[in-house]
């Protein structure tokens, strides 16, 4: 017998909301550049973009049990987050699946696998990120860990730590590092807006970023 605990602690949906109003760009270069997950992980649709607690599940490789079963046991708000190996050559997740999980109000998916039924899954919306796309099935064969600690697009993703995702890319936020991160986002984009202002105000990036010395350490000279 194998026993699986889906208890785990979540972030104050406040603050996953707050999280939610950056991208993943923003976010990653707040928190030190850290979190993002591969690049190869993308939307199915450009305009998908999600926000939320880590539903952790492992998978076998072209085995979808796993997934179902987190399906089954997520909370509204969760993404599920799926390590299935890397595994291109499988189409895990597809439409019947995603009616499912928009059903019960999960925020998302995310695998390092494939999935399928693209096109249906951009008409239903429901936000989904994936390694691949691929039409090949799965079995139901295998059990395995639910609700652990997994690596998914090279970073470790635990349940409750907060995934944001968008057009971009895909970043994981350590849940006890939410509220910081969520202040260091904001802190960020105030800094940028006032790029864009300095900009269009006439001052050029070598001022603003003060990029004179460094090229001058580096020896480079520009004649006009």
């Amino acid at each position: 017998m194998i026993r699986v605990s889906t208890k785990f602690d979540r972030p104050d949906p406040e603050l996953v909301e707050r999280l939610g109003a950056y991208s993943s760009a923003t976010i990653h270069e707040a928190q030190g550049r850290l979190g993002a997950l591969d690049s190869s992980i993308k939307p199915v649709d450009h305009r998908m973009s999600l926000c939320g607690p880590a539903f952790t599940v492992q998978c076998a490789p072209r085995d979808n049990l796993m997934l179902q079963t987190a399906i089954a046991h997520a909370r509204p708000g969760d993404v599920v987050v799926v390590s299935g190996g890397a595994y291109t050559e499988a189409g895990s997740f597809g439409d019947v699946l995603a009616n499912a999980c928009q059903a019960k109000g999960l925020a998302g998916l995310v695998t390092d696998t494939g999935v399928r039924d693209t096109e249906d899954l951009r008409a239903l919306g429901f936000p989904v990120f994936s390694h691949s796309v691929c039409i090949k099935g799965t079995v139901k064969e295998t059990v395995g860990p639910m609700c652990e600690p997994i690596t998914v697009g090279g970073q470790l993703v635990r349940p409750g730590d907060v995934i944001r995702a968008d057009a971009d890319g895909v970043v994981v936020v350590r849940r006890e590092d939410a509220a910081e991160v969520a202040a260091a986002s904001q802190e960020r984009v105030d800094a940028e807006t006032g790029y864009i202002a300095a900009y269009r105000a006439g001052r050029t990036v070598i001022d603003i970023c003060n990029l004179e010395p460094l090229l001058a350490a580096k020896g480079l000279v520009i004649e006009d």
